[in-house]
């Protein structure tokens, strides 16, 4: 085990991928010179060249689409859109190219493509940078999505993504790059959209992604401390959804709360409590609940930015709820 930042395990996948494979290559802005926008590609270009990590124009569905030129011909290249706000200008490469290229071909042409993109609510860095697009982009048949929580999971999916022949989306949240963990560089890693039970509970399930993972726990934590005990579901993946683990924990707990950053209507978590509702009806003694952010463009003043997604007070409030209105003993 080695301790790493978040940016940390991405880079060393990235190097890692890079020395095994010639067909591995970067594109993205800044993604040479400067090391890319969070450090990720730092020392790449001094040890592969400019060759392989290189420095484009702003010019974000351009890139995107020489990099599914690049993966239809065998490459394996990894895009960094520096912010997935911008990646609505690369919609068309992803959603019209990447996406549909590997079904319309009759499986003739592969999509080994990686593209990363930063994204979330950071700090203070106003409505048009601090978007969550993945309700938008798991709505498109083809791609298929990672959202990893830790740096274990950003050093092993992010590898596992480049090994791939699928088009495949690294959504990593811009508040985690400078989290510390622990990284098994040498473990069999867990399949690459396997959902993990972070903390074991018996009284409720919360099922949460990326940065609100680690919000889940802090809220478990707390609870813990008045006796609720809430199971926490990482999803890792959102295209595809492993639910198997999601509906044994409902069957368990009898209860459900579905906690994400991107805002509540027609959000991930609309389609998860959706089909968990389906599937887990019988087990559940209160309807799905959600906690999620608000439905208006994220402010830039630091109390109104903070007060628009859940934290760790909002969450357990939402957790004792739930638990309260299903009847069992706080």
């Amino acid at each position: 085990m080695t301790e790493m930042l978040y940016w940390q395990a991405l880079n060393r996948a990235l190097d890692e991928e890079m020395a095994q494979d010639g067909n591995v290559f970067l594109l993205g802005e800044d993604v040479g010179l400067y090391s890319g926008t969070y450090r990720v590609s730092e020392g790449l270009l001094a040890k592969y060249g400019e060759w392989r990590v290189r420095d484009t124009p702003i010019s974000e569905n351009s890139f995107t689409g020489l990099g599914v030129g690049a993966a239809m011909l065998g490459l394996r290249p990894v895009v960094e859109i520096m912010t997935i706000n911008f990646a609505l200008l690369a919609l068309d490469a992803l959603i019209n190219m990447a996406a549909k290229i590997p079904f319309m071909s009759g499986g003739q042409f592969a999509m080994g493509l990686t593209v990363r993109m930063p994204g979330g609510v950071a700090k203070q860095l106003g409505a048009q940078h601090s978007q969550r697009l993945e309700h938008t982009l798991m709505n498109v048949p083809g791609l298929r999505i990672l959202v990893p929580a830790t740096p274990q999971d950003a050093y092993w999916q992010l590898r596992q993504a480049i090994r791939s022949d699928d088009p495949i989306i690294v959504l990593e949240h811009e508040l985690l790059y400078f989290h510390k963990g622990e990284v098994a560089t040498n473990a069999t890693p867990l399949p690459i959209h396997a959902a993990v039970v972070r903390r074991p509970g018996r009284d409720l399930t919360c099922i949460a992604y990326s940065r609100m993972v680690e919000v889940a726990l802090a809220a478990a934590e707390e609870l813990a401390r008045e006796g609720i005990e809430m199971e926490v579901i990482d999803l890792r993946s959102l295209s595809p959804i492993d639910w198997e683990p999601c509906i044994q924990s409902v069957g368990r707990t009898h209860r459900a709360l579905v906690l994400e950053e991107d805002c509540r209507f027609a959000g991930a978590g609309a389609e998860i409590a959706a089909t968990l509702q389906e599937r887990c009806f019988y087990f559940l003694d209160h309807p799905i609940q959600r906690t999620a952010g608000l439905d208006l463009p994220t402010p830039f003043a630091a109390e109104l930015e903070a007060a628009t997604i859940p934290n760790v007070e909002r969450t357990c409030r939402s957790a004792r709820d739930l638990v309260q209105m299903s009847g069992a003993p706080v």
